[in-house]
């Protein structure tokens, strides 16, 4: 259900389950999971994409998983969702979501737990937990907030409304919007400019944001200090010397 490749440094993974638009079941969360390890553990210098096959980025949770659950089994399915959405956002590389189509409820949940999302001219995103007497389980109601700012997020969480990529980029939830046929191209452009960066410093600024989100202005201004002052002596050093001589940083003497 994950059809993963890669080249020069980008990894790309479709979500393939057309029949039901990519919806989020506990394989496929599980699938992730194992996946998501694997990168973290083999991959010093990447960038991932996360995409969906066809029309759907994932149109959302598997509701006909869901409406066989206990209260019991339905909790351990949103903490099984929150951990792999947790892993993404933690993973030791950056994470671009390229939404094709669809991202609503689990599938809106899961481009947000990405660190970059880029939206087809034709996606949709939304939160319409709310029309079938449910609120979001994979941590939208704190990630929605906290990227788009609470009056719009509890303007699309208590409606249901789905927003085109136009009104997602304009709240904030999107950095980018392609027409249908530049959303990958576009995507591996970003990737590979990333790729050419500092690989410490991607790793480095990935964490202190991430951070700095939970722990406040003043902690997270201190955790930057402390990544600040360890790219002097090795990877810092060499861009600066690179730029006083007027040449390309060579990343790879670090």
């Amino acid at each position: 259900m994950l059809v993963p490749s890669t080249e020069n440094g980008v990894t790309i993974v479709t979500l393939h389950r057309p029949e039901s638009l990519n919806a989020l079941s506990t394989e496929l969360f599980l699938e992730m999971k194992n996946f998501l390890k694997n990168y973290n553990k083999t991959t010093r210098h990447g960038c991932l994409i996360i995409t969906g096959e066809d029309k759907a980025f994932v149109a959302g949770a598997d509701i006909a998983e869901m409406v066989h659950m206990t209260s019991a089994d339905a909790e351990l399915y949103s903490r099984r969702g929150q951990e792999v959405f947790s892993m993404i956002a933690t993973l030791n590389a950056p994470v671009i979501a390229a939404v094709n189509g669809y991202a609503l409820g689990g599938g809106c949940e899961l481009a947000m737990a990405c660190d970059i999302r880029i939206a087809s001219s034709k996606a949709k995103f939304g939160q319409p937990e709310v029309n079938l007497g449910l609120i979001p389980g994979f941590a939208g109601t704190q990630r929605m907030p906290a990227i788009a700012g609470l009056g719009n997020a509890m303007y699309y969480l208590l409606s249901g409304d789905y927003m085109t990529a136009e009104e997602a980029f304009r709240i904030g939830l999107v950095q980018l919007v392609t027409d249908p046929d530049q959303l990958m191209p576009e995507s591996l452009k970003l990737a590979h400019k990333i790729l050419s960066k500092g690989p410490l410093a991607i790793r480095k600024m990935k964490k202190v944001c991430r951070l700095g989100q939970t722990l406040g202005m003043e902690e997270g201004s201190v955790l930057e200090t402390k990544e600040f002052g360890s790219l002097f002596g090795n990877e810092g050093t060499e861009g600066m010397k690179a730029f006083l001589d007027k040449r390309t940083p060579d990343w790879s003497k670090n």
